[in-house]
């Protein structure tokens, strides 16, 4: 393929069942890597795989609950047993949005989002970056941020709160791991056509001709594939010298 190769690399990409996570699986396997794919949906998961082998790719899937600490530890694990290392991955893995004003918060729907949201992130850099050293080998890794990682949505509190905190992690991170030469960078998605949108226009009664031009200066949703190329340029060589920088894929909307 044309543009950036992950050819004998190793990734994993979270929430990969659908969406931009089923896109950048895809997208990564093209480009050369052998791919994890890690999600909670079995079946969904198991047909990207099946897509990607299509292709003549080469996918594993491995059923992932990034909020638990013993199936992130897994997740990396497989991929070592599979493919004998870890190179590169993507922390996509997130919940749609809530939607109720702060006074009138869901307490365990607030939980429930900070842990898929922002728990899953840090227990995904803790269990990759941990291979990352003990293979004494560079990494790459991107977590999945949101323009409500600076632009806050209204009614959305723990969805904003925990998108916030995604940057924070990739700074840090950034900072703490960079000697050892691991990259850890963020994207930050806008309304992007998946079916975790669409649930949320409809969790906000909403429609695309709406919302799209509000969220979009082409007035348009993002593709999945658009978002996917974002990090497929991140996690390769040609951004070498990226580290603690987010990548807004937003069609303008986070300086608008």
């Amino acid at each position: 393929m044309n543009g950036p190769s992950l050819e004998g690399k190793v990734a994993i990409v979270t929430g990969a069942a659908m969406g931009m996570g089923a896109a950048t699986a895809k997208l990564f396997a093209d480009a050369g890597a052998k791919v994890v794919v890690a999600d909670l949906d079995r079946e969904k998961g198991e047909s990207v795989v099946q897509s990607i082998e299509a292709t003549g790719g080469v996918a594993v899937f491995q059923k992932t609950n990034v909020a638990i600490a013993k199936d992130v530890e897994a997740m990396v694990a497989a991929a070592v047993e599979k493919f004998g290392k870890l190179d590169v991955s993507v922390n996509n893995a997130a919940i749609t949005p809530d939607n109720r004003p702060i006074a009138e918060m869901d307490e365990d729907e607030f939980d429930r989002i900070i842990a898929v949201n922002l728990r899953g992130v840090a227990l995904c850099l803790k269990y990759e970056i941990a291979q990352f050293l003990r293979q004494k080998t560079p990494g790459a890794i991107v977590n999945t941020g949101s323009t409500s990682s600076f632009r806050p949505l209204e009614t959305s509190s723990a969805y904003t709160a925990s998108k916030h905190g995604v940057i924070g992690l990739t700074k840090v991170a950034a900072l703490e791991y960079s000697p050892q030469g691991i990259r850890v960078n963020s994207i930050s998605p806008g309304a992007i056509d998946t079916p975790m949108l669409r649930g949320a226009l409809d969790t906000f009664g909403t429609t695309e001709e709406e919302f799209a031009p509000v969220l979009s200066l082409f007035g348009r949703f993002g593709k999945p594939t658009e978002v996917a190329q974002a990090s497929l340029w991140l996690v390769s060589d040609l951004a070498s010298y990226v580290t603690g920088a987010n990548l807004a894929v937003d069609a303008g909307f986070i300086n608008r």
